[in-house]
Protein backbone atom coordinates (compact mmCIF):
# COMPACT_ATOMS: atom_id res chain seq x y z
CA UNK A 1 0.00 0.00 0.00
CA UNK A 2 2.64 2.40 1.09
CA UNK A 3 5.03 1.67 -1.99
CA UNK A 4 2.10 2.28 -4.28
CA UNK A 5 1.04 5.76 -2.27
CA UNK A 6 4.69 6.13 -3.04
CA UNK A 7 4.65 6.10 -6.67
CA UNK A 8 1.60 7.92 -7.26
CA UNK A 9 2.22 11.24 -9.75
CA UNK A 10 2.30 15.01 -8.02
CA UNK A 11 -1.17 14.94 -10.76
CA UNK A 12 -2.49 12.25 -8.56
CA UNK A 13 -1.57 13.52 -5.09
CA UNK A 14 -3.19 17.32 -6.24
CA UNK A 15 -6.52 15.18 -7.05
CA UNK A 16 -6.33 13.42 -3.76
CA UNK A 17 -5.53 16.55 -2.33
CA UNK A 18 -8.64 18.47 -4.36
CA UNK A 19 -11.08 15.80 -3.00
CA UNK A 20 -9.76 15.37 0.13
CA UNK A 21 -10.40 19.22 0.11
CA UNK A 22 -14.17 19.18 -1.04
CA UNK A 23 -14.84 16.60 1.37
CA UNK A 24 -13.73 18.26 4.33
CA UNK A 25 -15.18 21.59 3.00
CA UNK A 26 -18.84 19.73 2.56
CA UNK A 27 -18.72 17.63 5.43
CA UNK A 28 -17.02 20.12 8.33
CA UNK A 29 -16.96 23.82 6.96
CA UNK A 30 -15.98 24.98 10.64
CA UNK A 31 -12.58 23.06 10.53
CA UNK A 32 -12.06 24.02 6.87
CA UNK A 33 -12.56 27.18 7.79
CA UNK A 34 -9.26 26.83 9.92
CA UNK A 35 -6.70 25.34 7.11
CA UNK A 36 -6.64 29.06 5.56
CA UNK A 37 -2.97 28.95 6.61
CA UNK A 38 -2.06 26.16 5.08
CA UNK A 39 -3.16 27.53 1.30
CA UNK A 40 -1.90 31.12 2.16
CA UNK A 41 1.70 29.39 2.26
CA UNK A 42 1.42 27.69 -1.08
CA UNK A 43 0.46 30.74 -2.27
CA UNK A 44 3.17 32.97 -0.38
CA UNK A 45 6.22 30.84 -2.03
CA UNK A 46 4.29 31.07 -5.65
CA UNK A 47 4.24 34.69 -5.07
CA UNK A 48 7.92 34.99 -4.18
CA UNK A 49 9.35 33.53 -7.63
CA UNK A 50 7.02 35.62 -10.22
CA UNK A 51 9.88 38.38 -10.55
CA UNK A 52 13.07 36.57 -10.42
CA UNK A 53 11.53 33.80 -13.26
CA UNK A 54 9.91 36.73 -15.47
CA UNK A 55 13.21 38.73 -15.02
CA UNK A 56 15.52 35.85 -16.36
CA UNK A 57 13.24 34.18 -18.61
CA UNK A 58 12.26 37.77 -20.60
CA UNK A 59 16.31 38.53 -20.79
CA UNK A 60 16.86 35.12 -22.01
CA UNK A 61 14.18 35.63 -24.59
CA UNK A 62 15.51 39.27 -25.65
CA UNK A 63 19.32 38.51 -25.42
CA UNK A 64 19.35 35.12 -25.70
CA UNK A 65 18.39 35.17 -29.63
CA UNK A 66 20.08 38.51 -29.85
CA UNK A 67 22.63 37.67 -32.61
CA UNK A 68 20.10 35.06 -34.51
CA UNK A 69 17.78 38.35 -34.90
CA UNK A 70 20.25 40.43 -36.71
CA UNK A 71 22.04 37.54 -38.18
CA UNK A 72 18.67 35.86 -39.91
CA UNK A 73 16.80 39.46 -39.77
CA UNK A 74 14.00 39.16 -41.78
CA UNK A 75 13.02 35.30 -40.83
CA UNK A 76 13.42 36.52 -37.29
CA UNK A 77 11.14 40.22 -38.36
CA UNK A 78 7.96 37.66 -39.77
CA UNK A 79 8.13 35.26 -36.67
CA UNK A 80 7.81 37.68 -33.57
CA UNK A 81 5.15 39.68 -35.84
CA UNK A 82 3.52 36.36 -36.71
CA UNK A 83 3.44 35.15 -33.08
CA UNK A 84 2.58 39.12 -31.50
CA UNK A 85 -0.49 38.44 -33.52
CA UNK A 86 -1.29 35.61 -32.81
CA UNK A 87 -1.16 35.80 -29.10
CA UNK A 88 -3.32 39.17 -29.70
CA UNK A 89 -6.12 36.75 -31.27
CA UNK A 90 -5.82 34.19 -28.32
CA UNK A 91 -6.14 36.47 -26.05
CA UNK A 92 -8.55 38.42 -27.77
CA UNK A 93 -10.74 34.78 -27.67
CA UNK A 94 -9.95 33.94 -24.68
CA UNK A 95 -11.51 37.40 -22.93
CA UNK A 96 -14.44 37.55 -25.40
CA UNK A 97 -15.53 33.75 -24.13
CA UNK A 98 -15.08 34.24 -20.52
CA UNK A 99 -16.73 37.25 -20.23
CA UNK A 100 -19.98 35.37 -22.07
CA UNK A 101 -20.00 32.26 -20.09
CA UNK A 102 -18.87 33.78 -16.63
CA UNK A 103 -17.65 31.04 -15.11
CA UNK A 104 -16.02 32.70 -11.56
CA UNK A 105 -19.95 34.50 -10.59
CA UNK A 106 -20.90 32.87 -7.74
CA UNK A 107 -17.55 31.39 -6.48
CA UNK A 108 -17.03 33.16 -2.93
CA UNK A 109 -12.99 33.34 -2.85
CA UNK A 110 -11.58 33.04 1.20
CA UNK A 111 -10.24 36.57 3.04
CA UNK A 112 -7.19 37.23 1.52
CA UNK A 113 -3.79 36.62 3.99
CA UNK A 114 -3.80 39.54 6.22
CA UNK A 115 -0.47 39.83 6.23
CA UNK A 116 0.11 40.48 2.67
CA UNK A 117 -0.07 43.97 1.50
CA UNK A 118 -3.10 45.19 -0.60
CA UNK A 119 -1.99 45.05 -4.16
CA UNK A 120 -2.50 48.37 -6.59
CA UNK A 121 -4.70 47.80 -9.60
CA UNK A 122 -2.78 48.97 -12.61
CA UNK A 123 -4.28 52.78 -13.63
CA UNK A 124 -6.82 52.45 -16.79
CA UNK A 125 -5.93 55.64 -18.07
CA UNK A 126 -3.12 56.24 -21.19
CA UNK A 127 -1.35 58.50 -19.33
CA UNK A 128 -1.38 56.39 -15.86
CA UNK A 129 -0.52 53.32 -17.41
CA UNK A 130 2.43 54.77 -19.43
CA UNK A 131 4.09 56.18 -15.93
CA UNK A 132 3.19 53.03 -13.62
CA UNK A 133 5.15 50.89 -16.02
CA UNK A 134 8.57 52.65 -15.27
CA UNK A 135 9.98 51.73 -12.28
CA UNK A 136 12.13 54.46 -9.83
CA UNK A 137 14.01 51.89 -8.81
CA UNK A 138 13.95 48.11 -10.08
CA UNK A 139 14.26 46.66 -6.63
CA UNK A 140 11.85 48.64 -5.27
CA UNK A 141 9.83 47.06 -8.23
CA UNK A 142 10.81 43.63 -7.37
CA UNK A 143 9.78 43.76 -3.74
CA UNK A 144 6.42 45.14 -4.23
CA UNK A 145 5.60 42.49 -6.91
CA UNK A 146 4.95 45.12 -9.53
CA UNK A 147 5.40 43.08 -12.87
CA UNK A 148 4.95 45.53 -15.24
CA UNK A 149 7.59 47.55 -13.92
CA UNK A 150 10.24 44.37 -13.82
CA UNK A 151 8.67 43.07 -17.77
CA UNK A 152 9.86 46.99 -18.59
CA UNK A 153 13.02 47.09 -17.08
CA UNK A 154 14.22 43.25 -17.89
CA UNK A 155 13.01 44.21 -21.42
CA UNK A 156 15.86 46.72 -21.62
CA UNK A 157 17.91 45.23 -19.89
CA UNK A 158 17.54 42.74 -22.11
CA UNK A 159 17.98 44.85 -25.37
CA UNK A 160 21.26 46.47 -24.06
CA UNK A 161 22.97 43.03 -22.92
CA UNK A 162 22.00 42.33 -27.46
CA UNK A 163 25.21 45.17 -27.15
CA UNK A 164 27.10 43.78 -25.19
CA UNK A 165 29.65 41.67 -26.64
CA UNK A 166 32.54 38.79 -25.32
CA UNK A 167 32.61 37.58 -21.62
CA UNK A 168 30.75 40.23 -19.82
CA UNK A 169 27.53 39.09 -22.10
CA UNK A 170 28.50 35.60 -21.25
CA UNK A 171 28.39 36.04 -17.97
CA UNK A 172 25.23 37.77 -17.53
CA UNK A 173 23.41 35.51 -19.89
CA UNK A 174 24.99 32.75 -17.51
CA UNK A 175 23.49 34.39 -14.94
CA UNK A 176 19.91 35.00 -16.06
CA UNK A 177 19.82 31.34 -17.51
CA UNK A 178 20.86 30.05 -14.33
CA UNK A 179 18.55 32.50 -12.03
CA UNK A 180 15.56 30.92 -14.65
CA UNK A 181 17.15 27.05 -14.12
CA UNK A 182 17.05 27.34 -10.52
CA UNK A 183 13.86 29.52 -10.42
CA UNK A 184 11.75 26.36 -12.07
CA UNK A 185 13.32 23.65 -9.45
CA UNK A 186 12.27 26.06 -7.22
CA UNK A 187 8.58 26.14 -8.65
CA UNK A 188 9.01 22.22 -8.91
CA UNK A 189 9.91 22.08 -5.17
CA UNK A 190 7.06 24.03 -4.48
CA UNK A 191 4.20 22.28 -6.31
CA UNK A 192 5.14 18.86 -3.89
CA UNK A 193 3.33 20.95 -1.26
CA UNK A 194 0.46 21.90 -3.87
CA UNK A 195 -1.53 18.59 -2.60
CA UNK A 196 -2.00 20.44 0.70
CA UNK A 197 -2.20 23.87 -0.38
CA UNK A 198 -4.22 22.77 -2.86
CA UNK A 199 -6.86 20.83 -0.64
CA UNK A 200 -6.62 23.19 1.96
CA UNK A 201 -7.70 26.15 -0.62
CA UNK A 202 -11.13 24.11 -1.65
CA UNK A 203 -11.75 22.99 1.38
CA UNK A 204 -12.11 26.70 2.51
CA UNK A 205 -13.75 27.52 -0.77
CA UNK A 206 -16.28 24.93 -0.58
CA UNK A 207 -17.14 26.19 3.14
CA UNK A 208 -17.91 29.26 1.76
CA UNK A 209 -19.50 28.23 -1.65
CA UNK A 210 -21.00 25.15 -0.98
CA UNK A 211 -20.24 22.24 -3.23
CA UNK A 212 -21.89 23.86 -6.24
CA UNK A 213 -18.56 25.60 -6.83
CA UNK A 214 -17.94 22.21 -8.44
CA UNK A 215 -20.28 23.52 -11.05
CA UNK A 216 -17.99 26.82 -11.69
CA UNK A 217 -14.83 24.84 -11.95
CA UNK A 218 -16.12 22.18 -14.81
CA UNK A 219 -17.73 25.84 -16.43
CA UNK A 220 -14.03 27.05 -16.48
CA UNK A 221 -12.76 23.96 -18.14
CA UNK A 222 -15.50 23.89 -20.93
CA UNK A 223 -14.81 27.55 -21.46
CA UNK A 224 -10.98 27.02 -22.15
CA UNK A 225 -11.53 24.14 -24.04
CA UNK A 226 -14.36 25.44 -26.24
CA UNK A 227 -12.02 28.82 -26.26
CA UNK A 228 -9.46 26.61 -27.64
CA UNK A 229 -11.16 25.27 -30.41
CA UNK A 230 -12.36 28.55 -31.56
CA UNK A 231 -9.24 30.10 -31.34
CA UNK A 232 -7.83 26.48 -33.88
CA UNK A 233 -11.41 27.43 -36.08
CA UNK A 234 -11.09 31.09 -36.54
CA UNK A 235 -7.15 31.55 -36.55
CA UNK A 236 -4.87 28.21 -37.17
CA UNK A 237 -6.84 26.81 -40.04
CA UNK A 238 -7.43 30.01 -41.59
CA UNK A 239 -3.51 30.91 -41.19
CA UNK A 240 -2.58 27.54 -42.40
CA UNK A 241 -4.86 27.74 -45.38
CA UNK A 242 -3.79 31.12 -46.60
CA UNK A 243 -0.22 29.87 -46.74
CA UNK A 244 -1.18 27.54 -48.56
CA UNK A 245 -0.13 24.42 -45.80
CA UNK A 246 -1.96 21.47 -46.85
CA UNK A 247 -3.85 20.36 -44.09
CA UNK A 248 -3.86 16.90 -43.45
CA UNK A 249 -0.49 16.41 -44.40
CA UNK A 250 0.10 18.79 -41.66
CA UNK A 251 -2.32 17.42 -39.15
CA UNK A 252 -0.79 13.85 -40.09
CA UNK A 253 2.94 15.01 -39.20
CA UNK A 254 1.88 16.85 -36.02
CA UNK A 255 -0.48 14.29 -34.46
CA UNK A 256 2.16 12.30 -32.57
CA UNK A 257 3.96 15.04 -30.71
CA UNK A 258 1.08 16.63 -30.19
CA UNK A 259 -0.46 13.45 -28.63
CA UNK A 260 2.82 13.84 -26.28
CA UNK A 261 2.68 17.16 -25.21
CA UNK A 262 -1.21 16.58 -24.23
CA UNK A 263 -0.48 13.55 -22.42
CA UNK A 264 2.96 14.90 -20.38
CA UNK A 265 1.56 18.47 -20.24
CA UNK A 266 5.13 19.71 -21.56
CA UNK A 267 5.81 20.43 -24.70
CA UNK A 268 9.69 19.78 -23.96
CA UNK A 269 8.97 16.19 -23.98
CA UNK A 270 7.46 16.89 -27.57
CA UNK A 271 9.91 19.02 -28.81
CA UNK A 272 12.70 16.78 -30.36
CA UNK A 273 10.15 14.53 -32.15
CA UNK A 274 8.35 18.10 -33.52
CA UNK A 275 11.14 19.14 -35.26
CA UNK A 276 11.97 15.94 -36.61
CA UNK A 277 8.37 16.25 -38.01
CA UNK A 278 8.60 19.41 -39.58
CA UNK A 279 11.62 18.99 -41.08
CA UNK A 280 9.89 15.52 -42.87
CA UNK A 281 6.80 17.67 -43.60
CA UNK A 282 9.85 20.08 -46.00
CA UNK A 283 10.39 22.96 -43.57
CA UNK A 284 14.29 23.16 -44.01
CA UNK A 285 16.20 22.92 -41.08
CA UNK A 286 17.55 26.20 -40.55
CA UNK A 287 13.88 27.29 -40.01
CA UNK A 288 13.12 24.89 -37.88
CA UNK A 289 15.74 25.61 -36.09
CA UNK A 290 15.58 29.10 -35.20
CA UNK A 291 11.62 29.90 -35.49
CA UNK A 292 10.87 26.36 -33.18
CA UNK A 293 12.61 27.32 -30.21
CA UNK A 294 11.95 31.07 -30.46
CA UNK A 295 8.37 30.20 -30.54
CA UNK A 296 8.40 28.60 -27.09
CA UNK A 297 9.97 32.07 -25.85
CA UNK A 298 7.35 34.16 -28.04
CA UNK A 299 4.71 32.09 -29.38
CA UNK A 300 2.63 30.44 -26.17
CA UNK A 301 -1.12 30.77 -27.87
CA UNK A 302 -2.74 28.45 -25.71
CA UNK A 303 -0.82 29.13 -22.36
CA UNK A 304 -2.17 32.99 -23.33
CA UNK A 305 -5.49 31.91 -24.02
CA UNK A 306 -5.86 30.53 -20.53
CA UNK A 307 -4.48 33.04 -18.57
CA UNK A 308 -6.68 35.45 -20.15
CA UNK A 309 -9.58 33.25 -19.35
CA UNK A 310 -8.33 32.33 -15.78
CA UNK A 311 -7.71 36.50 -14.44
CA UNK A 312 -11.00 37.23 -15.55
CA UNK A 313 -12.49 34.34 -13.78
CA UNK A 314 -11.02 35.45 -10.72
CA UNK A 315 -12.16 38.80 -10.73
CA UNK A 316 -15.54 37.46 -11.74
CA UNK A 317 -14.91 35.24 -7.96
CA UNK A 318 -14.36 38.57 -6.14
CA UNK A 319 -16.76 40.31 -7.47
CA UNK A 320 -14.80 42.91 -9.11
CA UNK A 321 -16.76 43.56 -12.50
CA UNK A 322 -13.43 45.40 -14.70
CA UNK A 323 -14.26 48.05 -17.44
CA UNK A 324 -13.40 47.01 -21.29
CA UNK A 325 -10.92 49.58 -20.53
CA UNK A 326 -9.16 47.67 -17.66
CA UNK A 327 -9.37 44.30 -19.96
CA UNK A 328 -7.39 45.78 -22.58
CA UNK A 329 -4.93 47.36 -20.38
CA UNK A 330 -4.73 43.85 -18.83
CA UNK A 331 -4.44 41.96 -22.20
CA UNK A 332 -1.45 44.30 -22.81
CA UNK A 333 0.24 43.10 -19.31
CA UNK A 334 -0.84 39.44 -20.68
CA UNK A 335 0.75 40.08 -24.26
CA UNK A 336 4.12 41.60 -22.85
CA UNK A 337 4.11 39.06 -19.08
CA UNK A 338 3.16 35.68 -21.33
CA UNK A 339 6.56 36.06 -23.52
CA UNK A 340 9.71 34.61 -22.27
CA UNK A 341 8.06 32.13 -20.00
CA UNK A 342 8.85 28.55 -21.20
CA UNK A 343 6.46 25.73 -21.23
CA UNK A 344 7.59 23.93 -18.13
CA UNK A 345 4.43 22.35 -16.10
CA UNK A 346 2.79 25.26 -14.07
CA UNK A 347 4.86 28.10 -15.59
CA UNK A 348 1.90 30.11 -16.59
CA UNK A 349 0.70 30.06 -12.63
CA UNK A 350 3.40 32.36 -12.16
CA UNK A 351 2.56 34.87 -15.02
CA UNK A 352 -0.82 33.81 -13.45
CA UNK A 353 -0.04 35.10 -9.91
CA UNK A 354 1.40 38.46 -11.46
CA UNK A 355 -1.04 39.23 -13.50
CA UNK A 356 -3.76 39.20 -10.42
CA UNK A 357 -1.19 41.10 -8.37
CA UNK A 358 -1.08 43.42 -10.99
CA UNK A 359 -4.66 44.40 -10.97
CA UNK A 360 -5.31 44.35 -7.72
CA UNK A 361 -7.05 40.72 -8.02
CA UNK A 362 -6.83 38.00 -5.15
CA UNK A 363 -4.54 35.71 -5.06
CA UNK A 364 -6.79 32.95 -3.45
CA UNK A 365 -8.29 32.32 -6.77
CA UNK A 366 -5.31 30.62 -8.33
CA UNK A 367 -5.13 27.66 -5.33
CA UNK A 368 -9.01 27.42 -6.28
CA UNK A 369 -8.59 27.46 -10.45
CA UNK A 370 -4.79 25.14 -9.65
CA UNK A 371 -7.80 22.52 -8.61
CA UNK A 372 -8.29 21.59 -12.08
CA UNK A 373 -5.07 23.26 -13.70
CA UNK A 374 -4.28 19.83 -14.72
CA UNK A 375 -7.11 19.06 -17.30
CA UNK A 376 -6.42 22.62 -18.73
CA UNK A 377 -2.78 22.20 -19.22
CA UNK A 378 -3.28 19.44 -21.61
CA UNK A 379 -5.13 21.31 -23.85
CA UNK A 380 -3.18 24.89 -23.36
CA UNK A 381 0.27 22.73 -23.78
CA UNK A 382 -0.99 20.61 -26.86
CA UNK A 383 -2.10 24.07 -28.56
CA UNK A 384 1.16 25.62 -27.99
CA UNK A 385 2.94 22.84 -29.79
CA UNK A 386 0.70 22.81 -32.32
CA UNK A 387 0.99 26.31 -32.99
CA UNK A 388 4.90 26.46 -33.02
CA UNK A 389 4.75 23.44 -35.80
CA UNK A 390 2.22 25.49 -37.83
CA UNK A 391 4.25 28.81 -37.30
CA UNK A 392 7.58 26.65 -38.79
CA UNK A 393 5.77 25.71 -41.72
CA UNK A 394 4.19 29.36 -42.31
CA UNK A 395 7.28 31.07 -42.17
CA UNK A 396 8.88 28.26 -44.15
CA UNK A 397 5.97 29.29 -47.11
CA UNK A 398 6.72 32.80 -46.56
CA UNK A 399 10.76 32.65 -47.56
CA UNK A 400 9.65 30.10 -50.34
CA UNK A 401 11.53 27.11 -49.03
CA UNK A 402 8.94 24.88 -48.06
CA UNK A 403 9.86 21.85 -49.78
CA UNK A 404 8.00 18.11 -50.64
CA UNK A 405 7.80 15.65 -47.80
CA UNK A 406 11.09 14.39 -46.96
CA UNK A 407 10.92 10.21 -46.78
CA UNK A 408 10.31 9.09 -43.23
CA UNK A 409 13.80 9.31 -40.49
CA UNK A 410 15.22 11.30 -43.32
CA UNK A 411 15.19 14.31 -40.36
CA UNK A 412 17.58 12.02 -38.47
CA UNK A 413 20.34 12.95 -40.77
CA UNK A 414 19.98 16.57 -39.23
CA UNK A 415 23.77 17.53 -38.09
CA UNK A 416 23.69 16.61 -34.62
CA UNK A 417 25.06 20.34 -33.22
CA UNK A 418 22.00 22.37 -35.32
CA UNK A 419 19.37 19.51 -33.92
CA UNK A 420 20.45 19.64 -30.33
CA UNK A 421 21.45 23.19 -29.95
CA UNK A 422 17.98 23.74 -31.65
CA UNK A 423 16.69 21.37 -28.83
CA UNK A 424 17.84 22.83 -26.48
CA UNK A 425 15.50 24.95 -24.78
CA UNK A 426 16.27 24.41 -20.80
CA UNK A 427 13.08 27.00 -20.35
CA UNK A 428 10.52 24.38 -21.97
CA UNK A 429 6.34 25.26 -22.82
Amino acid sequence: MWRTLRGLSLTWWIFIGMGAGILIGWLAPEFAASLKPLSTLFLRMIKSVVVPIIFGTLVIGIAGHGDDLKRIGRLAIKSLSYFWLMTFVALAIGLIAVNLTRPGVGVVLPQPDPGAPIPQATPTTVGGFLEHIVPQSFFQAAANNEVLQVVFWATLFGLSLTQVRGKPKEVMLGFCEGLAEVMFKFVGIVMRYAPIGIGAAMAVTVSHSGIQVLANLGLLVATLYGALIVFALVALVPVALLARIPLRRFLGAVKDPAVIAFTTTSSDAALPMAMQRMIEFGVPRRIVAFVMPTGYSFNLDGSTLYLGVASIFVAQAAGIELTVGQQLIMMLTLLITSKGVAGVPRASLVVLSGTLTAFGLPLEGVAVILGVDELMDMARTMVNLVGNCLATAVMARWEGELGPELPEGMATSMPEPALAGAAHDPLGS
